[in-house]
């Protein structure tokens, strides 16, 4: 770079594209609509998309600058192709999973105007909730700033100048302030600072690169700014995807890069000590946390039941009616273990909590009981009547402690909660009847549909609320979000044009493109019966084994299909992976190895489409168990 070149754009936006055709369109539109007024070029660079991210930016964006790559090179380098070749005075890297208001540009150009050191910018960041993103500014994670993160006292004492660096806690949201490192999400650069200082170290793949830029933008003489005056969405910020064991990896391992590349002698083995102890740290605590989160109940459950079915022994025993202790001592444990377990995959442990699933849970586990019973040595038998009396107990705790949980804790564990759900469109008449029938398409558990007028000030006090992108600005939209944020209800924006409704569903969550009802499939209740359900079909083909590979050609691989079911790898009935990556619509699962559509040997592309998207709206076990039967023979044959 030149440093008296000449600059053709006041602004050079550059975006980096990888298979979110629909967060990307949405993104290009906010910016569409807030470079009315600024001189601007915008770059996108592609890492080879599969999922229709081309034609739509060839159809609806033709205006804009594309580097189309062969294969996905990473952020830094693709972010680097564009702003080798950009051509403004400014240089903004902004998340394709973003939206901006129609001043952000017009705002942070002029601040950049005024303040002629500030080589780097960050702005306010809201996810897909309405909820402040701390990683908006952020400190340097210098050695003692990376201990106090790693080991949870900078969430103790969040707002404390020592502990609290990290996220610079200290600092108010909505104050102005120098900070050490930009987000990559929208990092707005003077182009005369990175001929200084450089571009991204393409060392990096993925995370640690805004940190690296940000600070050789300090080292070389510029400071770097956080700046709230201006509002953006950024749906998929960092603190969504902290629970992620493959995040910690590769986030603390772009630590160690930075350290070793800026930081001398026991500066550098310090932190590169500390961040080789925080990946396994939080790997371990990761794991453990989700498996502690997921059992508790079912092992607190499993200890209270046990102890009652022992209580009933006692009581027995004073009624002197004599049970052989060894048989005691191992056969309550085991019928503790199936009442449990079959509540566990009936959906006993799903949010909300529905007291039908326990007595159905009951019931079935109770008559899988009975039938193992039965089958045993009559040595073996010692009183059906205690198990009918265990499963009344078992029936009684569950019920006692569900209502207690209902009055005692609320949220999640409240009952007798309505399935159908009720929705804000903040649009005009002729944009609400266009969400309206979107929705009614969409959605199968409607209660009703309100409008609230562009003008309103208050809080619909309703479960989902979708802005009309058409009828609202973005600088509006992202107002009412922040005004209005909640843990009740959930935003969507309905894009000007298309069938599609954007946005996340929680801070947990990335973010979610809602276009037909099929997070039936994805639900938490339905990943584990369908993983049940192959479990079962597994084993029973293995014990099929002796009849069922006569009437199969390729015997080897059929053999091979069975047991990477059983193992987990792929599941018997689903998508493949290129149907997947082409239609970001269908949930993300096991790749298949029988199609939704093999049973009716739909050939035609727009037919196998609508079949997939059906299944995943509609599925139950007894569709999986339809298209196994017919298909089951082609197990060796599909396409994995």
């Amino acid at each position: 770079m030149n440093q008296d070149k000449t600059y053709t754009f006041k602004l050079s936006v550059i975006i980096v594209n990888y298979n979110v055709e629909h967060f990307l369109d949405q993104c290009l539109d906010s910016v569409r609509r807030a470079s009315k007024n600024v001189s601007l070029e915008v770059l996108i660079v592609d890492n080879k998309s599969v999922d229709g991210s081309l034609e739509m930016l060839s159809k609806k964006y033709p205006e804009y600058t594309l580097i189309a790559n062969e294969d996905n090179v990473g952020f830094s380098k693709a972010n680097n192709q564009a702003m080798r070749i950009a051509k403004g005075e400014y240089i903004l890297l902004l998340n394709p999973d973003t939206v901006v208001a129609e001043d952000t540009f017009t705002k942070v150009i002029q601040f950049m105007d005024e303040h002629p050191n500030a080589g780097g910018l960050g702005v306010h960041m809201i996810d897909g909730k309405g909820n402040f993103l701390p990683e908006s500014k952020r400190g340097l994670p210098k050695p003692m700033v990376a201990f106090y993160k790693i080991f949870g006292l900078s969430k103790l004492f969040p707002k404390s100048k020592r502990f609290g660096q990290y996220h610079l806690g200290h600092i108010s949201e909505d104050e102005t302030s120098k900070i050490d490192v930009l987000s990559g999400a929208f990092m707005l650069m003077r182009a005369t600072a990175l001929e200084k200082v450089g571009l991204l170290d393409e060392d990096y793949f993925m995370y640690g690169e805004d940190i690296d830029l940000s600070y050789r933008i300090q080292k070389g003489g510029f400071d770097n700014y956080y700046f709230p005056e201006t509002s953006i969405i950024h749906y998929k910020g960092e603190s969504t995807k902290k629970s992620s064991v493959n995040y910690v990896f590769v986030f603390y391992k772009a630590m160690v890069i930075f350290a070793r590349k800026h930081f001398a002698g026991k500066q550098a083995g310090l932190f590169s000590f500390l961040i080789n102890t925080a990946i396994y740290l939080r790997a371990f605590m990761a794991v453990v946390s989700r498996v502690a989160k997921r059992l508790f109940f079912p092992l607190f459950d499993f200890a209270y039941v046990t102890v009652g079915l022992f209580a009933l022994t006692n009581y027995w025993k004073m009624s002197n009616i004599e049970f052989p202790e060894e048989l005691i001592r191992y056969s309550i444990p085991i019928y503790a273990f199936v009442w449990i377990a079959t509540s566990f995959f009936n959906g006993g442990y799903d949010f909300p909590v529905k007291l039908f699933k326990y007595v159905k849970s009951v019931l079935i586990a109770t008559l899988i009981i009975l039938v193992a019973y039965a089958i045993l040595p009559k040595d073996y038998q010692f009183s059906r009547l205690f198990i009918f009396t265990g499963a009344l107990w078992v029936l009684t705790y569950f019920f006692i402690s569900r209502i207690f949980l209902h009055f005692a804790i609320g949220k999640h564990y409240r009952l007798f909660k309505s399935g159908k759900r009720s929705f804000a469109v903040v649009a005009e008449e002729n944009e609400f009847d266009r969400i309206n029938n979107l929705l009614s398409q969409t959605h199968s558990n409607i209660q009703y549909v309100e409008r609230v007028d562009t003008s309103e000030a208050h809080v619909p006090n309703l479960n989902e609320i979708i802005f009309s992108a058409r009828d609202n600005s973005y600088g509006t939209i992202i107002r009412h979000m922040r005004n209005w944020k909640s843990n009740d209800h959930d935003f969507k924006i309905a894009p000007p044009n298309g069938h599609v409704l954007i946005g996340s569903n929680s801070i947990d969550t990335a973010g979610d493109v809602y276009i037909l009802n099929i997070n039936t499939l994805s639900s938490t209740e339905n990943v584990r019966k369908k993983r049940l359900f192959d479990i079962s079909a597994s084993i029973s083909f293995i014990l099929s084994l002796p009849v069922s590979i006569f009437l199969v050609e390729n015997k080897g691989q059929f053999i091979q299909s069975i047991f990477q079911v059983l193992t987990g790898k792929y599941t018997f009935i689903g998508y493949t992976d290129t149907e997947m990556k082409t239609d970001i619509r269908l949930p993300k699962m096991k790749v298949g190895l029988i199609s939704p559509s093999e049973a009716i040997d739909a050939s035609n592309d727009s037919i196998r489409e609508k079949l997939n998207l059906l299944y995943a709206r509609d599925y139950s076990m007894r569709k999986d168990f339809s298209i196994l039967i017919k298909s089951w023979k082609k197990l060796q044959v599909s396409e994995v």
